[in-house]
Parts: C-alpha cells; sequence; structure tokens
C-alpha cells in the first residue's frame, strides 16, 4: 500500500519497535493537542478556543500536565474564563436546587445511583476534558486508518505480526473495534495472529522484570542485565500504556 498522508504517524509508530505503536501515537497526540492550548501560537487568544476550553474544562491529569507545560499567562487566562462559566453554572444550579423528600426505597438505592442533581453536575463536570475529547476524535480516526492499513497493507500485516504487541489498553480496543471493522473470514485471521503477539510479548515483559529481580542477588551481580534495565517502565505501559519514564512536557521557548 501506497503511503498517505493519513497512513504516515501510524506507520512511523508501528516502525519505532515500542511496547504499544498507539501509545506512541497517543503521545504525538497530546503533545500536539498541549501545543495547541498553550503554545507560542497562543491559541488559548482565540474566542472559539476559550469558548469550548470554558465550556469542556480539563481533567485533572491534563491539569496537570497544562501546569508542568508552562506558559503562566495562558493557563491565567484559560482559568479566568473558565472560572466564570464555571461560577454562573453553579449559581444558577444551586439557586434552583431544594433537598428532595426520599421514600425508604430511595434511600436503600445503591450509593452509585446519581439522584442529586448538584452531585450529577460535577461528575459531568470532572469527566469533560477539552484535551482528553479531541484526542477521543482523533484515536477514532487512527484505530480506522489501522484496519484499513491492515486490509491492504500485506508489509503492515506483517510487521504487526512480529512487533510487540500493545498496551492492554489498546489491545483491548482493538479486539472490540476489529469485531465491526472486518469480515467474517479477516476475524479469523486476525484474532489468532493479534493473541499470539500479545501473549508472546506480555511473556517477554515477564521474563524481563523478573529477570531484574533477579539480578538483586548478590549472586547475579555480574551477570548480564540483558533486556531488563528498562523492564519496570515498559511493564507498566504493557499494563496500563503512557509513558511511566517520560520527562515532563514543557512548553518550547
Amino acid at each position: 500500500m501506497k503511503e498517505k498522508l493519513y497512513t504516515i504517524p501510524l506507520n512511523d509508530a508501528v516502525n519505532a519497535m515500542d511496547e504499544c505503536p498507539f501509545c506512541y501515537v497517543e503521545r504525538n497526540i497530546e503533545q500536539d493537542l498541549m501545543d495547541f492550548c498553550l503554545g507560542s501560537g497562543s491559541s488559548y487568544m482565540e474566542s472559539d478556543v476559550r469558548d469550548a476550553t470554558d465550556q469542556e474544562g480539563f481533567c485533572r491529569m491534563h491539569f496537570k500536565k497544562m501546569f508542568d507545560y508552562g506558559n503562566t499567562l495562558g493557563n491565567a487566562w484559560i482559568l479566568k474564563t473558565h472560572y466564570k462559566r464555571i461560577n454562573q453554572e453553579l449559581k444558577k444550579i444551586t439557586s434552583a436546587y431544594s433537598p428532595s423528600k426520599l421514600s425508604l426505597r430511595d434511600r436503600l438505592k445503591k450509593n452509585g445511583e446519581q439522584t442529586n442533581p448538584v452531585g450529577m453536575w460535577v461528575r459531568e463536570k470532572e469527566e469533560s476534558c477539552y484535551i482528553c475529547n479531541r484526542y477521543k476524535d482523533t484515536y477514532a480516526r487512527y484505530l480506522d486508518t489501522f484496519f484499513v492499513m491492515y486490509q491492504r497493507d500485506e508489509e503492515f500485516r506483517k510487521k504487526i505480526a512480529s512487533g510487540k504487541g500493545f498496551c492492554l489498553s489498546h489491545f483491548g480496543d482493538l479486539c472490540e473495534a476489529a469485531e465491526v471493522r472486518l469480515n467474517e473470514k479477516e476475524k479469523a485471521d486476525f484474532f489468532p495472529m493479534l493473541f499470539k503477539v500479545m501473549e508472546e510479548n506480555m511473556n517477554r515483559l515477564y521474563e524481563d522484570v523478573s529477570w531484574m529481580v533477579e539480578k538483586f542477588d548478590y549472586r547475579n551481580q555480574d551477570a548480564d542485565w540483558k533486556n531488563s534495565k528498562d523492564a519496570i517502565q515498559r511493564g507498566m505501559q504493557k499494563l496500563k500504556g503512557g509513558y511511566p519514564a517520560d520527562p515532563v512536557y514543557k512548553m518550547k521557548k
């Protein structure tokens, strides 16, 4: 399959021989979004961007990454107008609130059932994030691209079959996406290949981590580290995704 503009990022990710190509893509997308929000282009000064960030806000993880990224003025502008919207919504919802009279049946409901409108509003805000939302949209397109390439590009299929597999999170996404993006014949080939790759590479990580433990035995102090020196960060990535050993991503000055 001839390389096209939309296939380049995924090809680059697979060629990087990372523990998970989609983690590789995810990191690049997230950093691009951080640059867009707070970088030298000053997108935070554009009214349409701030309207979106005011409405959607940011999750705890991305607020932390924005703080670490730098740009005090940019963060302050984003917070200022976001606070203005939040305070308006807070006043509206608390002004309209009155405690409900609960029946015994209501009181016995499981704690997981949200009925308080103020609590539901807070949960809604906690689950909304400008960066997460845009990443989800972009990630969905990359999943589509993955299966287009898998169906049309034999070289790509070979790289996946001989690669390091995926983190468990992205592995699960691939399994779910394959159900609707592949026909029955393609599924019969895809799933055995994917499961084999995952089992082999999960065992590889187990061996790397296990050897790191053995290296702390004085009897192995002079033995070769093999592939275990960075086994902790790779092992964590394989289980949950991301890059635990990455330095903080900062604003380019």
